[in-house]
């Protein structure tokens, strides 16, 4: 069984993670999306959220490609949390080449330290090139409509989130 996991702060997920998923979706039997917990940073939305919400958008996904899914939290090194899914690969999304550069070095120091954990670099397809969760946060927070750069239940929460 090919397992792989797609690591990431998806804080929110944005319809460019969902491309990635989509596509990684079709080259594994598993696919397991890890939602990172990092000290120090305060994300928009609680752990609890970004989980709902990832498992909302990949439920159907998982459904129509045939591809068992899950998600998952972790607060340790990627490659522990691949280890624990038995994951034998690691799914990077590509936007750009300074994606591209960072993505290359994280994928040096996770090779290093493990040999057996590849990892698959997959572009996103040119319309989601442009989305990058960051912006999503700033346009959503401003008021501005993000319906087109994230999932439904994903723009819904973002509204509720900037209303208060």
């Amino acid at each position: 069984m090919r397992i792989a996991l797609y690591p990431g702060t998806f804080d929110p997920m944005t319809n460019g993670h969902l491309d990635v998923v989509r596509r990684a979706a079709a080259l594994v039997d598993r696919l397991v999306v890890a939602i990172g917990i990092r000290p120090g940073k305060t994300p928009l939305f609680p752990i609890e959220e970004r989980v709902e919400m990832v498992q909302a958008v990949i439920a159907p996904v998982a459904a129509q490609i045939g591809c068992e899914m899950d998600c998952i939290t972790y607060d340790d090194l990627v490659v522990t949390a691949a280890r624990r899914v038995h994951a034998s690969i690691l799914i990077r999304g590509l936007r750009n080449g300074s994606d591209l550069d960072d993505e290359m070095q994280m994928a040096d120091m996770n090779e290093t330290m493990t040999p057996d954990l590849k990892t698959v670099f997959l572009p996103t397809s040119s319309m989601m090139r442009p989305i990058k969760a960051t912006l999503v946060r700033q346009i959503a927070g401003m008021g501005g409509d993000v319906s087109h750069f994230v999932p439904t239940i994903v723009a819904s929460g973002l509204k509720v989130r900037f209303a208060k």
